[in-house]
């Protein structure tokens, strides 16, 4: 699986980029290199944060679905087998 990003959010991170190289390191990077670079990162290392992000979400509903759980324990009736 490859990440695909719309032509709107490729401009903006190609810019992002560019900005970076320039502000950070003081290199100059044009439109050609930035996108290179930026199928680059998406290629190489776009997958694990990919799984960072499907791994926090994962911890997030897991959180919740405790909460769900101990806010139905909080609300159970008492009867002859509790």
């Amino acid at each position: 699986m490859t990440i695909e990003f719309t032509k709107q959010e490729k401009v903006i991170l190609v810019t992002k980029l560019q900005k970076y190289m320039s502000n950070e390191l003081d290199a100059e990077l044009g439109q050609f290199d930035a996108e290179f670079l930026l199928d680059f990162i998406s290629q190489e290392m776009g997958n694990y944060f990919y799984n960072r992000g499907l791994y926090d979400a994962k911890l997030f509903l897991e959180n919740k679905m405790h909460d769900i759980s101990e806010a139905l324990l909080d609300i159970e009736k008492s009867t002859e087998f509790r």
